[in-house]
């Protein structure tokens, strides 16, 4: 299925937000992340079922100043 993740195209099977993370390569990395703008907390990937079309935000957090 065809998805956009931070506003690039990308191919993905994983039809789960969590099997799609994995599939990216974000694994146990600890990100925020949202589906069609709509914040997904993690205890929530598992069951948050991906559409095709559909806009994923992946966001890592940053330290600084």
């Amino acid at each position: 299925m065809k998805i956009t993740v931070n506003g690039d195209s990308h191919e993905v099977s994983g039809t789960t937000l969590d099997a799609v993370l994995i599939e990216l390569g974000y694994g146990e990395a600890k990100v925020a992340t949202a589906v069609n703008e709509a914040f997904v907390p993690a205890a929530s990937r598992a069951a948050t079922t991906l559409q095709d079309g559909d806009r994923l935000e992946i966001v890592a957090p940053r330290q600084g100043g």
